[in-house]
């Protein structure tokens, strides 16, 4: 409680629960612990290489180890990699020495044994390595596991209650409005299911993304591995890690650093889904303060307004669309900043990277805010009904208009507008005395205009399902 009330964000503070699950993936502590990954990766991708002489190929029980020694990392261990940080002022150089560390004690405590299991195993731990190539797959895999684990189920879960939604109120007529407007009728089923479908293509998008690596040395040229191994067919092996290992897209041509084009377009697709469900929160809180949804209590001690007892405010849609918009605003950033790089590296990128699990942090709290608010909803399809008969029959105006221009009775537009625009009330005796009025209009057709009501004038809303 102490470390949450002095928490200097509100995402390790006030929303502590909600978010932490992506320290898995966003912390300092994962953040290491995906670097130390990669170094070992790249350490048993060497040593698998027959056209590498001097690191003979290791045993299954030292890949074990190794293996062991990335799976075994936890805050413990982070904290002596820190320790190495302060010495060195290098966060990857600590990654490595931290590395080496471990694997001397191994060798001095028996557990690997150089000769047969390893040969020369310590130098070549980040062999031919610029600190770019282990940030950037390490992020890559952040990115392309967070992506998969958490940001795909949130929104697994948000389509699911949207497609819910639309089918259970799939014949639930309404008033629509355009410009605020009383505007024809449609079903609040139909409105929820563009939701669904809007949200359901950004996500497909973000999916279908690719993650990019490089791991291809100072300046993205090999050159200190073509002068060391100049035969070794480098775009090789760095492929083979990218692509077989780690499940990425390897970029074969780049300067120091993976050029961020990829993460700009998982942000502004990250972007694109947030402002999405900025207009579901809006819509949703509209059509509450109108009446048509009601929200259940979240509790018998839950306290809507702190002066007025009555009240039940729509808090988990408006606490949605700030928290959308929080991250919004950082995703933005991230996107413009991470692409611009001046020359072949600059280190601007480095500090900001870090705040990438910030922004999926305010997103995370307003998908379970939007979540919650979902659940609390009531449709209130009386207080709609009531509104369709008060005010929908001027609604039938368009129809009327639409079948004069049919039966070419001319300037049927104009002779509707002059009847009903700036009528207060409209009623169905006046829509059935303009019927009635139009002389050259068949009498079969006046009757099947008859038939119009503000609750059957709905289109293929109820189509759709």
């Amino acid at each position: 409680m102490e470390f949450q009330l002095s928490a200097l964000t509100p995402l390790d503070g006030r929303y502590m629960e909600k978010t932490k699950i992506l320290r898995s993936y966003f912390s300092e502590f994962a953040f290491n612990k995906y670097r130390l990954k990669i170094e070992v990766e790249w350490l048993k991708m060497l040593a698998s290489r027959e056209d590498i002489e001097e690191i003979r190929p290791f045993s299954n029980r030292l890949v074990g180890v190794l293996d062991k020694i990335v799976e075994d990392f936890n805050l413990t261990e982070a904290g002596q990699m820190k320790i190495i940080e302060i010495e060195t002022k290098h966060d990857v150089k600590a990654v490595e020495y931290y590395l080496r560390r471990k694997l001397s004690r191994l060798i001095q405590n028996g557990e690997i044994r150089i000769n047969d299991e390893a040969d020369k195993i310590l130098e070549f731990i980040h062999f031919g390595c610029t600190s770019e190539d282990i940030n950037n797959l390490a992020y890559g895999l952040m990115i392309k596991e967070a992506r998969l684990n958490i940001l795909s189920r949130q929104f697994y879960l948000i389509l699911e209650k949207l497609d819910q939604m639309s089918r259970r109120m799939s014949n639930c007529g309404m008033v629509s409005r355009t410009h605020g407007q009383l505007a024809s009728g449609t079903t609040m089923g139909k409105e929820i299911l563009v939701f669904y479908q809007r949200l359901q293509r950004g996500v497909i998008e973000l999916m279908e993304i690719p993650v990019h690596g490089k791991i291809n040395g100072a300046v993205g040229n090999y050159n200190a591995h073509l002068v060391a191994y100049p035969t070794v067919d480098w775009l090789d092996v760095s492929k083979r890690l990218i692509e077989d290992v780690l499940g990425m897209r390897m970029l074969e041509v780049t300067t120091q650093i993976e050029p961020h084009d990829y993460l700009a377009r998982i942000f502004h697709s990250v972007v694109r889904i947030n402002t999405i469900l900025i207009d579901l929160c809006r819509d949703i809180w509209s059509y509450i303060s109108l009446g048509y949804f009601k929200l259940r209590m979240g509790g018998i001690g839950e306290i809507g307004s702190s002066t007025m007892p009555h009240k039940v405010n729509p808090i988990d849609f408006e606490n949605a669309e700030g928290n959308l918009g929080m991250a919004n605003a950082i995703l933005e950033h991230l996107a413009r900043k991470l692409p611009v790089s001046r020359m072949q590296r600059d280190l601007t990128d480095s500090t900001v990277l870090r705040n990438i699990g910030v922004a999926f942090g305010y997103s995370l709290i307003a998908y379970q805010s939007l979540m919650i608010g979902l659940s609390k909803l009531q449709i209130n399809q009386e207080v709609m009904t009531q509104e369709l008969n008060k005010n929908g029959w001027i609604l039938l105006a368009e129809p009327i208009q639409t079948v004069m221009r049919k039966h070419g009775l001319v300037g049927g537009y104009e002779k509707v507008k002059e009847v009903f625009r700036g009528r207060d009330r409209v009623g169905k005796e006046d829509v059935w005395r303009l019927i009635d009025s139009l002389e050259n209009l068949p009498e079969e057709i006046k009757n099947e205009l008859k038939m119009l009501t503000p609750g059957n004038y709905l289109g293929c809303a109820t189509n759709w399902f």
